[in-house]
């Protein structure tokens, strides 16, 4: 017997999968497999198991291409298992279906559009970071303690304060007080 199957991700823990899991439960999915990981990794285990346990006359249903894939190579190769495994894939917000002529074309195409797309918001992201480091933009974390602080914990461990004292004095964990004790500024 023939089932329906969903699958969703999100890139990272703190998104939520609700909406996906949503879609999924209207078209009225079997069983529905999720990951909370980046589409740039190889190891989505719950993407998988859902490829392992896909079986002929399934369907595969997902909400948007890119919620499956990395690029369109990765797509294409999990188009390939999907065939080969006699299952057609569903994408409900771009109307894809894979079980007719012109949802397989479109699935091609719409597979390299959002691959093209990817690479230009990549290198939009890339410029921005290059013209802010430009200006001086400093990215990450701000120091812990300022030019100033630092000699003074310096200073405070030179007159024997214990590594434990500056701790909680500075509020720093002891890593950061060996950092700042082993920098020359």
């Amino acid at each position: 017997m023939s089932q329906t199957i969903g699958y969703a991700r999100v890139s990272s823990v703190g998104q939520s999968l609700d909406v996906q899991i949503d879609k999924l439960s209207i078209a009225s999915c079997d069983r529905i497999f999720s990951d909370k990981l980046s589409g740039t990794t190889d190891d989505r285990p719950e993407l998988k198991q859902c490829l392992d346990y896909v079986r002929k006359g399934d369907r595969l249903i997902i909400t948007k291409l890119d919620r499956l894939a990395r690029s369109t190579l990765h797509l294409a190769k999990i188009a390939d298992v999907l065939e080969q495994k006699g299952v057609e894939l569903v994408v409900l917000d771009q109307s894809i279906d894979t079980g007719t002529p012109t949802g397989r074309l479109m699935f091609t195409m719409l597979g390299a559009i959002a691959e093209f797309e990817n690479e230009i918001r990549k290198e939009r992201q890339q410029d921005g970071i290059t013209m802010a480091l430009s200006k001086g933009v400093k990215f990450g974390r701000k120091p812990a303690l300022s030019d100033k602080q630092i000699e003074t914990l310096k200073a405070d461990r030179e007159s024997g304060l214990l590594i434990r004292d500056l701790m909680l004095k500075y509020n720093l964990k002891k890593t950061t007080v060996y950092k700042y004790l082993g920098s020359s500024s």
